[in-house]
């Protein structure tokens, strides 16, 4: 038997990393998983790699048509959402001297626009008593050098952990946050700098860690897991640090 035996979830940014680790997760957990990502390719690869228990739909969450079609496909369906995991989000290192309008407006549309109208559109299909997770990021709360907007925006997306949480609170709909710390995803590969070899850059990223690791999206998964499921019932308005006690040893 399942933690989420019999659930509906959807999951946005579900094609690679975080994303995808939870899909898995939460169909072993007995759900069925609309897996939403921009790139279709990708999407689709993924979806026939977990089989059974996934529905790919491909858009990205900055377009309102697209997040739309997502949930009017699953309204014809017949379903209804359970759990939905506002996922999809992005970075960049880019110090204050030289963040650009363009920076900025991606960032704010990817982060905080998206994971807000990811989570308005969804009110309509969302069963009462759903668990709603938001991608967040011990980043809002370092101060990391050349990580300001990306900061800034995932401490807006903690902030709405904590309105959404009161706002829903008489449809007993659950709101939390999951921030992760440094996990095994193809971005620590993109993020290497140059002259450093990969294997440098991880032991480097992974120094500070208290653990001593970087952690694996299975962790950040089973982290989401305990959101989405029965066992956190009593849990909402939290931000859920996954990150080896980075942000509080």
């Amino acid at each position: 038997m399942g933690q989420l035996d019999g659930k509906t979830a959807v999951v946005t940014g579900a094609s690679v990393g975080i994303g995808l680790a939870a899909v898995r997760r939460f169909a072993e957990e007995g759900a069925f998983v609309y897996m939403m990502a921009r790139r279709a390719k990708e999407l689709d690869a993924a979806a026939d790699e977990i089989g059974a228990n996934v529905a790919a739909v491909a858009g990205d969450v900055t377009d309102l048509a697209d997040l739309d079609r997502l949930y009017a496909r699953i309204v014809a369906d017949g379903r209804r959402v359970d759990v939905l995991f506002a996922n999809a989000g992005g970075g960049g290192f880019v110090p204050l001297a030289e963040i650009t309008e363009e920076h900025l407006d991606q960032l704010v549309g990817l982060n905080i626009r998206g994971t807000l109208f990811t989570v308005q559109k969804a009110l309509p299909v969302l069963n009462d008593g759903a668990s709603v997770i938001l991608a967040s990021s011990i980043a809002s709360v370092q101060g990391a050098s050349g990580l300001g907007v990306y900061a800034a925006s995932k401490a807006a997306v903690r902030s709405f952990a904590r309105t959404w949480a009161n706002e829903l609170s008489a449809r007993h709909i659950r709101v939390n946050a999951l921030a992760p710390g440094t996990t095994e995803t193809p971005a620590i590969d993109a993020a290497t700098p140059e002259g450093m070899s990969v294997a440098e850059f991880r032991q480097m990223i992974a120094a500070p860690i208290p653990l001593g690791r970087i952690a694996d999206a299975a962790e950040q998964a089973a982290a989401a897991l305990f959101l989405a499921s029965d066992q956190s019932s009593f849990v909402t308005g939290i931000e859920l640090s996954v990150d080896g006690g980075t942000t509080h040893v």
